[in-house]
């Protein structure tokens, strides 16, 4: 976006990161919230949530004068309520500024008033005294069931500023804001900075556990059609409020839609739910798509892909990295393989769903990255609850090992969200433990497969497998540390 001149009550459309352009107002910051480093920027609150973020002045445009090429360019629920919220805000300024004039008598005819259009009106009321109104607190709708706009350090000010934690948040969102315009995507990535434009082909989604609401929620908010389904029909509640479709069965949304995606937590349950009483293999026809984000060995992947092409049908693996707030924040990494053709027709979901995502050639590749990366990632995390075990052992302080390792090679969101849920003992799950795990026996299976010995995934596989045996498999990954204390 084009820098602009703009001043604090001026109504925008701000970018921040992938997210479309949003409606909102520039307001005053809370006192105790300072503005980041770097580039000029405004505090903006949105329009149709509760959220607020500081927006590089380059990321915001008039409201009024781009208001015609923002709504033909993003669609969705949720956009179109935002929007709605604005023209009533306009409205209830146009009326109290034409009630304003009248009372003080500063037109004496009105024939002045006839050279001003709402939208200027609106504009001049907002300037033309020194110091902006207060904020209306209830010119603003409340949120729905669907997550925020916009989340983390650059969304809010809900941390606290005396907390190890904001410190080391604070460092990382100078780092962020500088590296983010300069990063260098994979020549295989489709993510981009840009507004999604959503698919014109009938989504399907099957799974709503940790990963796929989040999936699902940022497929609704960029415009796309979908339909869900999910054992526990509940879950799907929230999204039918947002305009989602319901199936009854998988084998019915695979009929209904064009394209089915699905994210399952195991290899039987995804080939379960591909094999079993109407499942997504009586919905497949000739020219159906299928694509299976769930993390399993390639043999599972690979056998899926068999069953669904004989019929006809066209099949992708697409498993993601995340966690839960990637996944609602729409910053997962996708891993493709298989149908080619199909990849690129995912572009716009993919976007939707992730910041980057890669094809990687013949069903199979897919999943033994995933694997590979998973692995990685669950040895890190036993080793660093091993490390905070040593620590308490050693009289030493966790708190201090934390900001250490912030300030070094290893800080990392990933770093100081698993350490923090360590100190404060709150293993609520991000990533359930019985999934890595599950992950690393694969992983070392895998290994065993090309007869490559991963004795550093073993040793941290038997640490998930001591934690699972303390009933920790629905909590959170980062509970391996209550078995290292064993």
């Amino acid at each position: 976006m084009a820098a602009v001149s703009l001043r604090v009550g001026d109504l925008v459309w701000g970018k921040l990161g992938r997210y479309p352009p949003w409606p909102g107002k520039i307001v005053h910051p809370p006192k105790d919230l300072k503005k980041p480093r770097g580039k000029k920027c405004f505090f903006v609150k949105f329009f149709g949530t509760e959220d607020h973020a500081w927006i590089k002045v380059d990321q915001l445009k008039s409201y009024h004068l781009y208001k015609e090429e923002m709504i033909k360019s993003t669609k969705g629920k949720r956009f179109q309520q935002a929007v709605d919220a604005v023209e009533e805000f306009i409205k209830s300024k146009v009326s109290a500024f034409a009630s304003s004039e009248d009372k003080s008598r500063h037109f004496s005819s009105d024939s002045k008033r006839q050279n001003f259009s709402p939208a200027e009106i609106s504009e001049h009321s907002a300037r033309k005294r020194g110091r902006p109104p207060k904020e209306e607190k209830d010119a603003y709708p409340e949120p729905s069931t669907v997550k925020r706009l916009v989340t983390g350090p650059v969304a809010g000010y809900k941390w606290k500023p005396g907390s190890c934690s904001a410190i080391i948040q604070k460092l990382k969102t100078t780092a962020e804001e500088e590296t983010e315009s300069t990063s260098i995507q994979a020549a295989d990535s489709t993510a981009t900075n840009g507004s999604v434009i959503p698919t014109d082909k009938r989504i399907g989604f099957l799974g709503l556990g940790l990963m796929g609401s989040g999936i699902v929620a940022n497929l609704l908010k960029m415009g796309h059609t979908v339909t869900v389904w999910n054992r526990t029909g509940e879950k799907c509640d929230p999204f039918l409020q947002e305009g989602a479709r319901l199936g009854r069965t998988p084998a019915e949304v695979v009929s209904m839609c064009d394209i089915t995606l699905s994210c399952i937590s195991d290899p039987k349950g995804a080939k379960d739910l591909v094999l079993g009483p109407s499942g997504v293999l009586q919905g497949i026809r000739p020219g159906k798509c299928y694509v299976d984000m769930s993390t399993v060995d390639p043999e599972t992947s690979t056998e899926i892909s068999q069953v669904i092409t004989s019929r006809g049908g066209r099949f992708l693996e697409a498993p993601v990295s995340g966690n839960r707030q990637l996944s609602e924040n729409g910053m997962l990494v996708i891993l493709a393989a298989g149908d080619k053709a199909l990849f690129d027709e995912c572009s716009s979901c993919f976007q939707a769903m992730g910041k980057k995502s890669f094809y990687l050639g013949e069903v199979g590749n897919a999943s033994k990255m995933m694997l590979i990366v998973n692995m990685i990632l669950g040895s890190f995390m036993a080793s660093v609850a091993e490390g905070f075990t040593l620590a308490k052992k050693a009289s030493q302080s966790q708190e201090v090992l934390l900001y250490v390792l912030s300030q070094g090679p290893l800080a990392s969101s990933f770093l100081d969200q698993k350490c923090q849920s360590i100190l404060q003992g709150n293993f609520k799950p991000d990533f359930l433990l019985k999934h890595i795990q599950k992950d690393l026996r694969l992983a070392i299976a895998m290994g065993d497969s090309v007869n490559h010995s991963t004795p550093m995934a073993a040793a941290a596989n038997e640490m998930f497998k001591k934690a699972k045996a303390l009933d920790q498999s629905e909590n959170d990954m980062s509970a391996v540390y209550l078995a290292c204390n064993q």
